[in-house]
């Protein structure tokens, strides 16, 4: 955009909505908008810490998968946490961070059981979203929240069979 064409477009109120102009005097400001894009970020994620192997493969995965669809990807973010765990420190600073704009995952089970669409609601309301690369899941939305409600109730009642079986170990450890 030249100063004449900037100018002329001006002066005849054909200037971009997203284009602000100001004058001050005799000089004529004109602010661009900001090009920078939104960051890319992919998120691998596993639930316990004897899985904690899968991380590496998971994010050579999201690597790929970027490469080969000409995805630039910032970075990659792995955590061991559940998925219906909502209180995820890298995920809740991923979600926080306003340069952050899209989220790469291999399925919509790794970013979190519930809420997925609300985390993609939230990143197309700066211009991005959640890009999932497997999406091959079940497409009823009652078959999938019976699904989520069990896996929800299977995970309590393992959680604290696995607690159990830790602190059971952990005595045999001090004996």
């Amino acid at each position: 955009l030249t100063r004449a064409a900037a100018y002329r477009m001006y002066k005849e109120d054909r200037m971009p909505a997203n284009i602000k102009v100001e004058q001050v005097g005799r000089l004529l400001y004109v602010i661009l908008p900001n090009t920078d894009r939104l960051k890319t970020i992919g998120y691998a994620r596993v639930s316990s810490h004897d899985r904690k192997g899968q991380l590496k493969t998971q994010e050579e995965r999201l690597w790929a998968y970027a490469g080969r669809n000409k995805i630039i990807l910032d970075d990659v973010v792995s955590e061991v946490a559940s998925g219906l765990n909502d209180n995820r420190k890298k995920l809740n600073a991923l979600l926080s961070d306003s340069e952050v704009g899209y989220i790469l995952v291999e399925h919509r089970e790794r970013l979190a059981r519930f809420g997925v669409n609300m985390i993609d609601a939230a990143l197309k309301s700066r211009g991005g979203g959640v890009i999932v690369i497997d999406d091959a899941e079940i497409e009823d939305d009652l078959v999938r929240d019976m699904t989520d409600v069990l896996t929800s109730f299977c995970a309590r009642l393992y959680g604290k069979r696995s607690a159990r079986n830790r602190a059971e170990r952990a005595m045999e450890a001090v004996r």
